[in-house]
């Protein structure tokens, strides 16, 4: 393999990976504060996408533009699904939690069926269609290199958006409670903060954030009712892979895996992609269980201090 294809796979892994890390912020926020794991993640990431196509299609909307509505309506869905159907089952068993959000995960997934049938939508834009050239780089002995503009915008917007949240969550008084909360929920009520309040912000947050990837996607990847199954088992090898919990560790594992993927579909297939990666994600946890942000021994702790 010479530099230059060398060079061109690990650019489309990187931007692939920008698009699964932002999707799996918000799945590891959730847990790393509310100690649950969202099964109907992939199918609000569905619900993204169609929400940014539907926008394009009716008031002939740009996608990226769609995120400053996406944003609202997303967050409003969010504390609507944590108030109906997530609060109530908050100290429950675990079995019950999740029991409930995969029967959540089923009920969305049916009935985007129902309203829009399987038939694949996709989004085309004019001035996405020519890609991006870089190079020659004769210096380096790397010659032109092709980037694909909707995915380096999708990257661009994506890490843009996971570095001001994590700035957020880092320095904000609202970051520093949603820390807090993460860290020693006992002592933060103890502290006089609002644990129900923080819950729902959180995972109202988490739920902007992968309806934010779902917009990205669109002119990427084609939606239909059942696409948030494709894409939930890569969020959860990243958010495991990065350590639950772990912000910086979602971004990084994210980037991770896109690279994998890219360089086994190329060298193997495109068939194979999955089957690497999980050998990939089996293979760290093996010599790392944690994680390779996580904490060890965290799930003694029952604590997760790498969300800071």
């Amino acid at each position: 393999m010479d530099l230059t294809l060398f060079t061109q796979l690990v650019i489309s892994g990187i931007l692939l990976g920008g698009i699964y890390a932002l999707a799996s912020i918000g799945l590891t926020l959730i847990f790393g504060v509310m100690k649950i794991v969202n099964f109907a993640h992939g199918e609000f990431l569905m619900l993204g996408m169609y929400l940014s196509f539907w926008l394009h299609h009716y008031f002939h909307m740009d996608p990226y533009l769609s995120i400053l509505v996406v944003i609202p309506v997303f967050f409003l869905i969010g504390i609507v699904v944590y108030r109906l159907i997530i609060a109530p089952t908050l100290g429950a068993p675990i079995l019950t939690q999740i029991f409930v959000t995969v029967g959540l995960s089923i009920v969305i997934e049916n009935l985007a069926l129902l309203l829009w049938s399987a038939d694949f939508r996709t989004i085309t834009l004019a001035y996405l269609k020519a890609p991006l050239i870089l190079g020659p780089f004769p210096h380096l002995g790397i010659e032109e290199i092709i980037v694909d503009i909707k995915r380096l915008i999708a990257f661009v917007i994506g890490l843009s958006i996971s570095v001001i949240f994590y700035l957020v969550l880092k320095y904000s008084y609202t970051g520093k409670v949603i820390r807090a909360t993460s860290q020693d929920r006992s002592t933060a009520l103890l502290m006089g903060i609002n644990i129900g309040k923080v819950y729902m912000l959180t995972f109202g947050i988490g739920i902007v954030l992968v309806g934010i990837a779902g917009a990205l996607m669109i002119p990427i990847y084609t939606v239909h009712p059942f696409v948030g199954f494709e894409f939930v088992l890569i969020m959860f090898v990243v958010v495991v892979l990065g350590g639950l919990g772990s912000i910086p560790g979602a971004v990084i594992a994210g980037l991770f895996i896109g690279v994998v993927e890219i360089f086994s579909s190329f060298l193997i297939g495109p068939s194979s992609k999955q089957a690497i990666y999980f050998l990939v994600f089996i293979a760290v946890l093996v010599i790392r269980p944690s994680g390779l942000f996580g904490i060890k021994g965290e799930e003694e702790l029952e604590h997760i201090e790498a969300i800071g």
